[in-house]
């Protein structure tokens, strides 16, 4: 089915301990897109505003891989979104050395008159006016509208996002950023209040991501926790979060489907996409993978976390 992705494109510098890595593509709607392809080829759209620089291999992934690429501005003598992060020794903590918004800034995002029925939407993490303003364009209702957030629109924009959450049905946010929606330690309290944050109907989606610590899924009134595949070595987590988006959707998007057990594996999809991604720098660890790459680390994944009960003799 087909699917629309709303989101920055991006040319990062990365640091970590072991190497640098200048001329990096990223950017939100780079990472989820790519992600999603494994599961819905042919089917992806991608809006968003770029400048001239950005780089032709970037253009080639999305040829390749048979995007619509026709909702990307282009702008004229402009410089693309960048971001210059420094990871510390754990990967986990990382300091923002510059953040170049350039054409970004006054990103205004159209959707195309023949993408604006699509059967899933992901609203990447831009400014909340912008996310409501891109479903205002649309001419039906998607089977999932999946946002993400952060911290800046959260503390800076909080008015504004919980219009925009009151539009959506299904939202993926990290734990820190659960907590500060919700303003409580407990994931799980988080969860459910978060629920009660998106759009009124049948339908209330939550997946809070807790890293090295997997996920957990709130679906209407069930709970599924996740675990993180163990990765013996982390070279650049980068773009990890968007990618376990694009495996999230990209999965519900081939199925047609947002179910309870397929919400399940699809969280499981996202998870093992997202260990891919921390592989290798910028989006390298998830170019060139094949699905049997990623359906081996699903079972792997089933088989870390299965476990079956003592069997009790009867009197």
């Amino acid at each position: 089915m087909s699917l629309l992705i709303v989101g920055s494109l991006a040319v990062d510098k990365i640091e970590t301990p072991f190497a640098v890595c200048e001329e990096a593509l990223g950017g939100s709607a780079t990472f989820i897109s790519l992600a999603a392809n494994y599961f819905s080829p042919e089917k992806i759209a991608l809006v968003g505003v770029v400048g001239e620089d950005f780089p032709a291999h970037a253009w080639n992934l999305f040829k390749e891989r048979k995007f619509d690429t026709s909702g990307i501005e282009v702008v004229k003598g402009g410089k693309t979104f960048s971001w210059h992060g420094r990871y510390h020794y754990d990967m986990n903590t990382r300091d923002s050395l510059a953040t170049n918004l350039n054409v970004f800034a006054d990103f205004d995002p159209k959707v195309p008159e023949h993408l604006s029925s699509p059967d899933f939407l992901v609203l990447g993490n831009i400014e909340p006016g912008l996310q409501r303003k891109v479903i205002g364009q649309l001419k039906s209702r998607p089977k999932m509208i999946l946002l993400d957030t952060m911290d800046f629109w959260i503390k800076s924009f909080r008015e504004s996002l919980d219009k925009t959450l009151k539009q959506v049905n299904a939202l993926i946010v990290n734990d820190s950023e659960a907590r500060l929606l919700v303003e409580h330690p407990s994931l799980v309290v988080c969860g459910r209040k978060l629920q009660e944050m998106l759009a009124e109907g049948d339908l209330r989606i939550v997946v809070i991501k807790k890293g090295e610590h997997g996920a957990l899924l709130f679906y209407n009134d069930m709970i599924f926790s996740a675990p993180a595949f163990p990765l013996e070595e982390i070279f650049d987590p980068t773009g990890a979060g968007d990618t376990f988006m694009g495996g999230f959707i990209g999965y519900l998007a081939r199925r047609g489907s947002i179910s309870y057990e397929d919400t399940k594996r699809a969280v499981i999809y996202g998870t093992v996409l997202a260990s891919y991604c921390c592989a290798k720098f910028s989006t390298e660890g998830i170019e060139n993978l094949t699905m049997a790459d990623i359906d081996a680390r699903f079972h792997s994944l089933q088989t870390l976390s299965a476990f079956e009960a003592e069997e009790v003799e009867k009197l």
